[in-house]
């Protein structure tokens, strides 16, 4: 199959073609079979509004695109050659690639961020890996409760009893092309989680994109919603994306010595360190993400970085050469991966040109800790933060960076504007 092989697999009729929006969240349309060879040679035409949009679709006015310039359409082509969803016969799905109408491509596609660091790291010779861990939550359709109750982590009976859903959501997501490590129910009830194999950063936040997408539409299929929202219970475990980072060159794991973390590897985490409060609305855009940011919840509120340890934020893994890697811990499972792993590869890159080094490596309990430098457990903080930085505005791009600052402030206006069913019971009937 060569680079530009987009041919249909025999007795496709209709194939999904999409691409990540503003959040991550995959949207485009589906395509008759016999307009397939048309698009790809011409694209296929649709608002740039799509890159402008909450994960509602409300549309406000942008520097990039508004009310004042119409907002013009874009084209998107296919990325990947088209894969058959197997609990859909005929249909078959595909990632696109944005381009404007000038054939060049879309300043706020959230894309080019990562894109640009995969580039920038191979002029130097490196080659990004990444490993994406999804937390999710299977709710009830029409209640939106989970249908099951209690703690049953790891547990092989439930399981056993949620494998009419979870076995297809891994095998046949991997038949379509996304490598299924594992899966296991987490700690709630209704919350699983599901490993991707670790592969090139770019082709990993595509198939995070696609993942999130698939899920919810073979949840539904089985009677299931399922829910990448980062705390929709307070009470119960919060649902995480977990991103483990290493380099390559020549084949070989830079980041390794002998099975452990190296220079390179700690001057990589040393730059992760340096920009994690920064970068915070990266990886969680939402009043809600922070909801999961608290003490003692396995989600980290400090830069503290150790090995094998699941209070920090930064955790280093240890043993073969091959699994040597640093993780990232406090991302929501609804963040935009471009922009995770743009800002983190960033952040890491400028570490190893640097030769920053991090803090002091902490052991036992991070959420005691008292050295290590907080993060933000708020919306509002975390984006003083981003609007402090011009680092992030220049590894985002201004256009987005704007963009998907103006996004989060919306999001903080919305829920200063509510008055929450809390209030209502606690203060109508006593005051």
């Amino acid at each position: 199959m060569g680079k530009d092989d987009f041919s249909l697999p025999n007795g496709i009729h209709t194939v999904i073609l999409g691409l990540g929006d503003l959040n991550g969240i995959m949207r485009g349309k589906r395509i008759p079979a016999s307009h397939w060879d048309t698009i790809c040679r011409e694209g296929n035409a649709l608002s740039i509004a799509l890159f402008a949009i909450d994960m509602t679709c409300d549309v406000w006015d942008t520097p990039y695109v508004n009310f004042g310039n119409g907002y013009p359409d874009m084209h998107m082509f296919p990325l990947t050659k088209p894969v058959e969803l197997p609990w859909e016969p005929g249909v078959a799905i595909s990632i696109a690639r944005a381009e404007g109408t000038d054939h060049k491509p879309v300043p706020i596609d959230p894309r080019l961020v990562l894109k640009r660091q995969v580039e920038r790291a191979a002029e130097m010779g490196y080659e990004i890996k990444v490993g994406a861990e999804l937390e999710f939550y299977l709710l009830d359709l029409e209640t939106g409760k989970p249908r099951d109750s209690g703690i049953q982590v790891y547990g092989l009976e439930r399981a056993a009893e949620l494998e009419h859903v979870l076995g297809p959501i891994r095998t046949q997501i991997n038949d379509c092309g996304i490598p299924i490590e594992q899966s296991n129910p987490e700690y709630a009830a209704g919350q699983v989680e599901v490993n991707i194999r670790y592969s090139e950063a770019l082709l990993a936040a595509d198939r995070v994109v696609v993942f999130r997408s698939l899920v919810k539409q073979l949840a539904f299929a089985h009677g299931y919603k399922a829910t990448f929202m980062a705390k929709p219970f307070f009470e119960e475990s919060g649902s995480g994306f977990h991103t483990h980072y290493s380099i390559w060159k020549d084949g070989k794991n830079i980041f390794a010595d002998k099975g452990k973390l190296n220079d390179r590897g700690r001057h990589f985490l040393g730059g992760l360190q340096k920009r994690m409060a920064e970068t915070a609305v990266c990886g969680s855009a939402t009043v809600n993400g922070y909801r999961r940011r608290q003490p003692y919840t396995f989600c980290p509120i400090n830069t503290a970085w150790g090995i094998d340890n699941r209070t920090l934020g930064l955790r280093v893994i240890q043993g073969s050469d091959s699994a040597v890697r640093v993780e990232r811990r406090d991302a929501g499972a609804d963040c935009n991966p471009y922009f995770l792993l743009g800002s983190d590869i960033a952040a890491g890159l400028d570490g190893i040109e640097g030769n920053i080094e991090p803090s002091e490596m902490t052991t036992g309990d991070a959420y005691a800790s008292e050295d290590a430098e907080p993060i933000p457990t708020d919306l509002r903080d975390a984006i003083e933060l981003a609007r402090k930085s011009t680092w992030l505005k220049d590894v985002l791009g201004a256009d987005t960076y704007e963009l998907m600052l103006q996004q989060c402030e919306r999001e903080l206006d919305f829920f200063s504007q509510q008055v929450t069913p809390m209030e209502t019971e606690r203060y109508q009937d006593n005051f």
